[in-house]
């Protein structure tokens, strides 16, 4: 995926960091969960919430899929109650982006059993967070294809012994007698 684009006559670098940032936001707009991956883009929380609520102020309403927004070119989809947003340079190619979005939404969509909305996410959040990480690692592009995000990141705790499971997975299976 490395590629170069011209704007104006302006030749760019070939770069393999296409992502500058993904995040999923809840219908009022606030932050579930977000990364950012360069740094001198929206380097502070406070400048991404600010950014982020534009974004959805700018996008809610909207019946399309791609908007410019503060030098950014931002590729969204939104489902019941949740808002899915891939951002990348001005002069990103927007049908990567696009597939990047398509990889998120339906990860998050085979974790969640078909069942997108934010109470469902915010119980399975920790596998949300391994399919982003799965997805892009620093603004580069690792995985495009949902199934195999979805092997990767998918918490198996049947298969996990008892001593490499986190916290959370340990008390879920003892709370339904898995041992």
């Amino acid at each position: 995926m490395v590629h170069t684009g011209t704007i104006d006559g302006a030749l760019f670098e070939p770069t393999l960091y296409i992502v500058k940032g993904m995040c999923i936001l809840d219908n009022d707009g606030n932050r579930l969960l977000a990364k950012y991956y360069d740094k001198d883009v929206l380097p502070t929380a406070k400048e991404q919430k600010a950014f982020e609520k534009n974004l959805f102020n700018k996008t809610h309403r909207a019946n399309a899929e791609i908007i410019m927004l503060d030098g950014l070119t931002c590729v969204y989809k939104n489902n019941v109650d949740l808002f899915f947003y891939v951002m990348g340079s001005s002069h990103e190619n927007e049908l990567i982006l696009q597939s990047v979005l398509n990889a998120l939404y339906e990860s998050v969509s085979i974790l969640l059993r078909r069942n997108v909305e934010k109470r469902m996410l915010l119980d399975n959040l920790d596998s949300v967070m391994l399919a982003f990480d799965e997805i892009c690692d620093g603004g580069v592009i690792l995985d495009a294809d949902p199934t195999s995000i979805v092997g990767r990141a998918a918490l198996r705790t049947e298969d996990v012994p008892l001593g490499e499971q986190t916290v959370v997975q340990a008390l879920y299976n003892l709370m339904n007698n898995n041992y």
